[in-house]
């Protein structure tokens, strides 16, 4: 499985990446802002999903389209 960022970049587990776009978090009050990093991200069954850790969200998957390998 081939798990490319919104450049093209290939992804692996335990890569950094940075969002390239605010998102705001469903279910919370928290907007994450762009040029936020998340390290150590998973990879997950489906291609166009990972999952990653941020300050104040725990346990949280973002599409591959919003991120950029750091």
């Amino acid at each position: 499985m081939n798990v490319r960022d919104a450049n093209g970049a290939l992804l692996v587990e335990g890569d950094s990446v940075t969002l390239i776009k605010d998102l705001k978090v469903k279910g919370t009050t928290v907007t994450l802002k762009r040029g936020t990093l998340m390290k150590n991200i998973r990879l997950t069954d489906d291609e166009t999903q990972i999952e990653c850790r941020a300050e104040k969200v725990k346990d949280l998957v973002l599409k591959t389209e919003f991120v950029k390998k750091a």
